[in-house]
C-alpha cells in the first residue's frame, strides 16, 4: 500500500520514484547494502523506512556527504546515534503509534461494558513503532480500573509465536476477555489460538493488512486500527520533493520535524 501511495504521487507530480526492499523483515545488512547502492545511482533523495533504528546510520552519513536528502519513513531512525555519526534527515513521516495502540485498546474497553482480563502481544522487543502501540495500550488499559492487564508479551511480529503466546495466555489465564496484537500478522495467529482453544475472546490487530480486512469482514478478528501507508508514502514523497525544490541545507545539528498521519479504526 505505502508502494502505491508512492507511485500514484510520482505520477500526480510528474516525478520518477524508483522502490526497493529487502528481502525479510531481519535483513538489516542486506537494507543497508541497497542503500550503498541507491547512493552511488544519483538519486536527489532517498527515503528510508530502516529494519532496526539504526542499520542504515552509516548509509545516511554516506548520502549526506554526498548532498542526498534522506527522508526516515514509518520506522524511526535512532536520531542521536545519527547525530553523533555527523548524519541528518529532513524528516520522520509515521503513524502516530501510541494512539494506535491506544485506539486498539481503547476498542476491546468499549467491547467490555464488565470490564475484565485483558492482554497484549507485542512485536519485537526494541522496535520503535511496538514499543509505541504497547504503550499507548497499556496506558488505555490502565486507566480503566474495571479492566485487568493480566498478560504483555513479545512475539516478534510473528504468526506462529504469537499462536504459541496467545495459547500460553489463555491457559494461564481462563477469564481472558481480549487480547490486542501490534501487527496483523500476530492478531491472526492469537485468533487461531482463540478457535483451538474454543473460545470466545476478542481480538484486535493492528495495520490494516489484507487478510486481517477479510477476518474481520467474515465476523473473525474484531477489528483492526489501520495505519494510512499510502498517506505515510505520499507524505513523504511530497517531502522529499519540496527539500530538493527548495535547495534546502543538509545540517546534523537540526531536529527533523516529525509529520503524523492519522490511522482509522476498522471494525465489520
Amino acid at each position: 500500500k505505502m508502494k502505491a501511495g508512492i507511485e500514484e504521487e510520482a505520477k500526480k507530480q510528474g516525478v520518477t520514484v524508483d522502490i526497493f526492499a529487502a528481502t525479510t523483515e531481519e535483513d538489516t545488512e542486506g537494507q543497508l547494502k541497497i542503500l550503498e547502492n541507491c547512493i552511488n545511482k544519483g538519486y536527489k533523495a532517498i527515503g528510508v523506512a530502516p529494519l532496526s533504528p539504526t542499520n542504515l546510520i552509516n548509509g545516511i552519513v554516506e548520502a549526506n556527504k554526498k548532498g542526498i536528502y534522506v527522508m526516515n519513513i514509518d520506522e524511526k531512525i535512532d536520531m542521536d546515534t545519527l547525530k553523533a555519526a555527523g548524519g541528518s534527515v529532513i524528516a520522520f513521516a509515521t503513524t502516530d503509534n501510541e494512539k494506535v495502540g491506544e485506539k486498539g485498546a481503547q476498542y476491546i474497553i468499549d467491547q467490555l461494558a464488565d470490564g475484565g482480563e485483558v492482554a497484549i502481544i507485542e512485536g519485537k522487543a526494541g522496535n520503535a513503532s511496538g514499543e509505541a502501540r504497547k504503550t499507548g495500550a497499556t496506558n488505555a488499559f490502565k486507566a480503566d480500573s474495571k479492566i485487568k492487564l493480566v498478560a504483555s508479551q513479545p512475539a516478534d511480529w510473528d504468526r506462529q509465536k504469537a499462536l504459541d503466546t496467545a495459547a500460553s495466555m489463555l491457559q494461564s489465564n481462563p477469564n481472558l476477555k481480549a487480547i490486542y496484537c501490534c501487527n496483523d500478522t500476530m492478531a491472526l495467529g492469537a485468533l487461531q489460538a482463540v478457535k483451538n482453544a474454543g473460545k470466545d475472546v476478542i481480538v484486535v490487530g493492528t495495520d490494516g493488512a489484507e487478510e486481517a480486512l477479510e477476518s474481520v469482514k467474515a465476523g473473525e478478528l474484531s477489528a483492526t486500527v489501520a495505519q494510512d501507508s499510502a498517506g505515510i508514502g505520499a507524505t513523504s514523497l511530497n517531502r522529499m520533493i519540496q527539500a530538493v525544490k527548495n535547495a534546502e541545507t543538509i545540517d546534523a545539528n537540526a531536529t527533523p520535524e516529525t509529520i503524523p498521519v492519522d490511522s482509522n479504526l476498522v471494525t465489520k
